[in-house]
């Protein structure tokens, strides 16, 4: 029964689940660090956090049931065909724009730009105007947590601005996140409606599962099966010759 013991040894060796590499543990409860400071040069607004956001809205007319109205908008209004008097600018003089973290960090380890976008929040608030330039400081005041171009904010007219800043921040990143290939990514179900977030992934390998995955496993377990059997039959055929 020596082919038989054989047999089973080889069996066992090509099921056994490969050895897991080492890795150092991750302090996932770390704050994340946005790695520099962001900045709207124009108008000399700083943020450190992980995105910085100038929203851009004009007062523009636009076209109603009952005639035509006026409103707030972060989009240019196309008055072609708009009688005379409700004429809008044709584009903003100033755009909206977003800057991103680029060296964005946890323990360490670089946050991926989908996660940002995917779980920060933007958040309004209001900036420090010491470097606004002078010719932007006589063309707007300040109006809320921003600035705004008209000479009277409870009248605005056709063609003003009004400008607003917005800071990216990001929630809890515990079990929302998970490090893959050195970079922190979204964890599975990270971000679903109503459902807690999922615990960073853990893959257990079942110990059989190497046989699927492996093919040189798969044809080792095969033939150590097949000398198991011949064994077995072969010492039924010692046994019945006797």
């Amino acid at each position: 029964m020596r082919w038989a013991g054989l047999a089973l040894g080889l069996c066992i060796a090509a099921s056994a689940p490969a050895a897991a590499p080492s890795a150092a543990p991750v302090d996932v409860e770390a704050q994340p660090q946005s790695g520099g400071v962001l900045r709207d040069r124009e108008f000399g607004v700083r943020s450190d956090q992980f995105g910085l956001e100038r929203r851009v809205e004009m007062y523009q007319w636009r076209r109603i049931e009952q005639g035509f109205q006026p409103v707030w908008n972060a989009a240019p209004i196309d008055s072609t065909g708009f009688p005379p008097e409700y004429g809008n600018p044709p584009k903003l003089p100033i755009e909206s724009e977003r800057w991103w973290a680029k060296e964005a960090t946890l323990a360490g380890r670089p946050i991926h730009r989908e996660v940002l976008s995917t779980l920060g929040r933007w958040v309004e608030f209001r900036p420090d105007f010491a470097r606004l330039p002078a010719n932007l400081a006589a063309a707007f005041q300040p109006e809320g947590n921003g600035l705004g171009s008209s000479e009277n904010p409870l009248e605005p007219g056709i063609g003003d601005l009004r400008i607003r800043w917005h800071e990216l921040v990001l929630p809890e990143l515990e079990g929302r996140v998970e490090l893959r290939d050195g970079t922190w990514r979204l964890a599975p179900d990270a971000v679903v409606p109503g459902v807690a977030p999922a615990d960073p992934l853990v893959v257990i390998t079942p110990p059989n599962s190497r046989l699927l995955r492996d093919p040189w496993a798969w044809m080792a377990g095969t033939f150590a099966i097949v000398l198991m059997l011949v064994a077995v039959l072969y010492g039924r055929r010692d046994r019945g010759d006797d």
